[in-house]
């Protein structure tokens, strides 16, 4: 195999203009792309690439998987998200995974804020009073400032969202694998100390990866040690809070309010208690999605392939138990 002329697939439900951005970079590349979960076995069998860029366009549900990581496979595959959960696992020896952590932190952290601004400053209410032409004199606004915000996963993304609570006069505790202190962040825990964490916060930040020691982390215990006037966003994964406990919660208002951007099945199904409930905001995946982001995210890929070409060591290498 030469890394002077690699065979490289692009699998999106949009590929021109990547394929386009990637010849004029790499003009010796020879590509192929492909815009479906189905029929992706055959597309490996015959292109065999050595590398691909893979977004999950489609959701994790029926993602070719086994395509990926079958013989036919590459040797790297880079996914254009920061979630690798729908690749778990694989063989570190066969295949190299990377992701793009980073290029959607920002814009994750001004959904975060704006979702836990959406409540705090009652924009529901401002709307059902405007629509009523009513004049409430005794409103009052909530601040943020002097709260104290629970970041569950301190990664890039959650960092982000740590740097701006900070600016609005939050104190910030959080947890990661391997605590160390921080910038922006007041207080770095373990994981396992979330039990005592829970009833601390006001808004509480789920951004931690899916893995199997976080899966049903946000549990209906969880639920019951939050204050009652607690806000949750979550922008991590669909499975990391516990779906069912979340809906008992929110339907018996047991927290003030929810920003529900994942969910453990995509599209969330019609007949869910979520879209029905005026304390819970759902949002389609989209936190991290805006205009630049998938030329953003494709940019790092190139610029990682220029690594891969030289043989140096890629970027955001991911570890299949830790999932980043």
């Amino acid at each position: 195999m030469s890394r002077t002329a690699p065979r490289i697939l692009i699998h999106n439900s949009e590929t021109d203009t990547l394929a386009t951005r990637l010849a004029a970079s790499v003009p010796e590349a020879d590509i192929a792309t492909h815009e479906s979960y189905e029929g992706l076995s055959d597309v490996m069998a015959k292109f065999r690439p050595d590398v691909a860029y893979s977004v999950a366009f489609k959701g994790r549900q029926g993602f070719p998987r086994d395509a990926f990581l079958g013989a036919d496979g590459p040797e790297w595959i880079t996914v254009g998200g920061a979630g690798v959960d729908h690749l778990v696992p694989w063989d570190t020896g066969a295949v190299t995974v990377c992701n793009s952590a980073g290029v959607a932190a920002g814009m994750m952290a001004e959904y975060t804020m704006g979702m836990i601004l959406h409540f705090t400053l009652d924009v529901p209410g401002l709307q059902a009073d405007q629509g009523a032409r009513h004049w409430e004199p005794q409103r009052r606004m909530v601040p943020m400032q002097g709260k104290t915000m629970l970041i569950v996963g301190l990664g890039q993304n959650g960092h982000a969202v740590a740097q701006r609570a900070k600016a609005f006069g939050c104190t910030v505790i959080g947890t990661r694998a391997r605590p160390c202190q921080m910038d922006h962040v007041d207080e770095v825990h373990a994981p396992d100390a979330l039990p005592a964490l829970w009833g601390r916060a006001d808004f509480v930040v789920i951004a931690t990866p899916l893995v199997p020691s976080t899966r049903g982390m946000v549990d209906a215990a969880a639920f019951t040690a939050m204050k009652p006037s607690a806000i949750l966003v979550d922008i991590s994964r669909g499975g990391v809070v516990d779906g069912p406990a979340c809906a008992a919660a929110m339907v018996a208002g047991q927290i003030a309010g929810a920003a529900l951007d994942v969910f453990e099945v995509e599209p969330l199904p019609h007949d869910s208690p979520m879209w029905t409930l005026s304390n819970v905001i759902v949002s389609p995946h989209c936190s991290a999605v805006y205009t630049e982001w998938a030329m953003q995210s494709f940019e790092l890929f190139i610029a990682n392939l220029a690594r891969w070409q030289a043989g140096e060591t890629l970027n955001n290498i991911v570890s299949p138990d830790r999932g980043y």
